[in-house]
């Protein structure tokens, strides 16, 4: 009479290092099926079910739901589908967890009359923090200017910054007033309130901007060095950015007329402010660029 080669359900469970009522959980879910039930009704299990159980248990000790694990046995080619989508998952719930770190910090480390006030920033800011309402202020602020969909996604995915990886308390209080500040109704005719953005104008704001760009970048070097604004190339670029968008020449006279058109923009200055401090010092935003070029214009039309 041939041996029954097949495992009880106690027997399998010494072997893989788990519980009985581990593998009648699994069992029950459908992740490890039954070979046959003995005269008394009892489970039995083929032997490659030790294998199968061994490698329920490892991908559950990743933490990987039961729904996942059994996609898992189901298709060889899931894992990798399954892992990616858990690396993403974990990735923003560690992102949360160093933002409340952070943020608690804050709370520790500020004045008993300081506390209130940032206690109903930072709560404000959902966790992991959104960039929602930096992108919307943008969108109404570029509104008026009609920008192809394209330009103004790009100026949009330069100008709202991305939480820190790694942030700390007073980056997590710049973010937090950003937020508010971007939340806060606009005040009425602000948004037609820069010069690009007037209908009766007549400037190609989508000319502007890609040029404007290219003339922060050449300006960044200069801006995080600290050296004092002055002409050059970054200057030349950001000029002939405005005389392009204009359909007019750079000419000594236009940079008069552009000094006086660049006009100080508190919201939008304000904003960049609380940006550079959320990005910190290693990084030359384009609201610094922007001021430093504006600044060296200035400079240039006053000297002559």
């Amino acid at each position: 009479m041939e041996a029954d080669s097949t495992l009880s359900i106690g027997e399998l469970a010494e072997r893989a290092g788990v519980s009985v009522k581990t593998v009648r959980f699994y069992s029950d879910r459908g992740l490890l099926p039954e070979s046959a039930r003995s005269a008394g009704g009892h489970r039995r299990y083929a032997p490659e079910a030790l294998a199968r159980l061994r490698l329920i248990r490892s991908l559950r000790a990743l933490d990987l739901p039961v729904p996942d694990v059994g996609r898992v046995l189901e298709r060889e080619d899931a894992l990798e589908d399954v892992v990616a989508g858990h690396l993403r998952a974990l990735g923003t719930q560690l992102a949360a967890l160093r933002w409340r770190e952070a943020a608690l910090r804050l709370l520790r480390e500020c004045t008993a009359e300081e506390r209130v006030e940032r206690l109903e920033l930072v709560g404000a800011v959902p966790v992991p923090p959104s960039t929602d309402s930096m992108a919307r202020f943008w969108r109404r602020w570029l509104r008026p200017a009609r920008l192809p969909a394209p330009v103004l996604a790009r100026v949009v995915e330069l100008a709202v910054p991305q939480p820190p990886d790694q942030p700390g308390p007073a980056q997590v209080l710049a973010f937090a007033r950003l937020h508010a500040f971007t939340s806060a109704s606009c005040p009425p005719g602000a948004l037609h309130a820069l010069a690009a953005h007037r209908p009766d104008a007549g400037p190609r704001p989508a000319v502007l901007y890609e040029g404007l760009y290219e003339a922060y970048e050449l300006a960044a070097p200069d801006v995080l060095a600290g050296r004092a604004p002055r002409a050059g190339e970054a200057l030349d670029c950001f000029v002939t950015a405005h005389a392009r968008s204009l359909r007019t020449r750079d000419t000594p006279g236009f940079r008069r007329r552009l000094s006086g058109m660049l006009a100080v923009e508190p919201r939008i200055d304000r904003y960049w402010q609380l940006v550079g401090e959320v990005r910190g010092p290693a990084e030359a935003t384009p609201g610094a660029a922007h001021t430093w070029l504006r600044s060296a214009l200035e400079s240039q039309v006053t000297a002559r």
